[in-house]
């Protein structure tokens, strides 16, 4: 995947990498709280998504603030439980994280930003999710399509509303049916037939977006 730039306006970075780029080697550079939580997936998929995940984040610090991956200090306290399952942060940056089907993906950004990618997927029941995730026109919208048509223009929808919550920080407690709240841009990234991914940034302006390859990274 080639760098590119779009838009003008604030600055953001996308790093994506495949599934297959995992190796347990990766592992060194983890912290307790990351090699628990990695050791709690069951499927071999799973933990591979979320090592990636981890690993890109370090990675990507480690170049940005010139630090070995496993110096970079995470946290993921939870503001409502105090436990470390929340959304990743270091100083200095705003980040996001996302992984689904073959892809894992970082944003990182000088102001709150909400990346999401989404494999998809045939087997969800897209009209029930719809009733209770989408703006009516949205649905009717959704109602033009069939097949894998209709579940490609399903999952755009909802990664653009996956992305706009995590950068307003509201999570799936936000309201899925509303419409994009003033002063947030999004836009939708190509990531090949297979997955929807959208960039959610609070700004004013269109933001620059650099798209990167994150297995170069990962040598």
């Amino acid at each position: 995947m080639s760098t590119t730039r779009t838009g003008v306006g604030a600055g953001v970075e996308v790093w994506w990498v495949g599934v297959g780029e995992a190796r347990d080697e990766f592992v060194r550079d983890l912290d307790d709280v990351e090699r628990g939580r990695l050791a709690a997936y069951l499927r071999d998929v799973d933990r591979a998504r979320f090592l990636l995940g981890v690993t890109l984040v370090r990675r990507v610090l480690a170049e940005r603030f010139s630090l070995p991956a496993a110096k970079v200090v995470l946290d993921r306290t939870c503001s409502e439980c105090g436990k470390p399952h929340g959304k990743v942060r270091a100083a200095g940056v705003e980040l996001s994280v996302t992984h689904s089907g073959d892809l894992a993906g970082v944003a990182v950004a000088d102001r709150p930003v909400g990346l999401d990618v989404e494999k998809v997927d045939l087997g969800v029941d897209v009209d029930a999710v719809a009733r209770v995730a989408l703006t009516d026109t949205e649905v009717l919208e959704l109602s033009g399509y069939d097949g894998m048509a209709k579940a490609r223009a399903f999952t755009t929808y909802w990664t653009r509303k996956e992305a706009v919550v995590k950068a307003t920080g509201a999570g799936l407690r936000g309201d899925l049916r509303g419409r994009v709240p003033d002063g947030v841009q999004v836009l939708d990234l190509e990531v090949g037939a297979e997955h929807r991914a959208a960039l959610a940034v609070i700004s004013a302006e269109r933001p620059v977006v650099q798209v990167h390859d994150g297995a170069r990274l990962l040598g």
